[in-house]
């Protein structure tokens, strides 16, 4: 069984938040994937489902960010889920908007959510890195990721989030850099088409 775990802050408030895109990619899964409805347990969201076969429990945190890894720990206790079988969907600040990279243990960079988990359950789990890009300014960032996504980043958010939802069975299976490339290419922007009057224009003959 994997403990699938999107982290964000609870309440209607911080929905749209760039902190919270890994409780937005765990909607887009339980969507693709037709899960049971989301319920409280485990001081947190949870909806069960199946993913290719991998009985899979999504799990969002009620209890803000900074104490991610109290749910976390609480529901792989009780269901006997060992740390390598955990997989963490989260924002990050040191990708590009749109990019995403999948990674097993390592510090947290930062990410409180992240070092609350390596607290209760160590660093031995997946990282799915869901790139926010950065303000620019170490200052800024409080700010920056406790805001909600601008309008213009709906060209990219949407598109990635689906992304990950259909390629999430390769992930599920093990295979993390198919998981990467397929992802990548799904949210690749489109080659500009050549110029089919330039095209003409050279290959005419006279």
């Amino acid at each position: 069984m994997l403990l699938v775990v999107g982290l964000g802050n609870p309440g209607p408030e911080y929905a749209r938040n760039r902190h919270n895109i890994g409780f937005m990619a765990a909607d887009a899964l339980v969507r693709r994937h037709s899960f049971g409805p989301w319920r409280s347990k485990f001081q947190a969201d949870i909806a069960e489902g199946g993913i290719d076969g991998e009985r899979v429990l999504l799990l969002k945190p009620h209890t803000y960010m900074n104490l991610s890894g109290q749910s976390v720990a609480a529901a792989a206790r009780f269901l006997k889920i060992a740390t390598p079988d955990i997989v963490v969907l989260h924002d990050d600040l040191d990708l590009a908007p749109g990019r995403l990279r999948v990674k097993r243990g390592g510090g947290a960079g930062g990410h409180n959510g992240l070092k609350s988990i390596d607290t209760h359950m160590g660093q031995d789990y997946r990282r799915v890195r869901l790139g926010i890009g950065h303000p620019g300014d170490k200052d800024l960032v409080s700010g920056y990721v406790l805001h909600d996504f601008a309008k213009a980043d709906e060209a990219w958010l949407g598109p990635l989030l689906d992304a990950v939802a259909d390629t999430f069975p390769l992930l599920a299976a093990g295979d993390d850099t198919g998981f990467m490339t397929r992802v990548a290419h799904l949210t690749a922007p489109p080659k500009p088409k050549k110029d089919q009057a330039a095209i003409t224009d050279i290959t005419r003959k006279d």
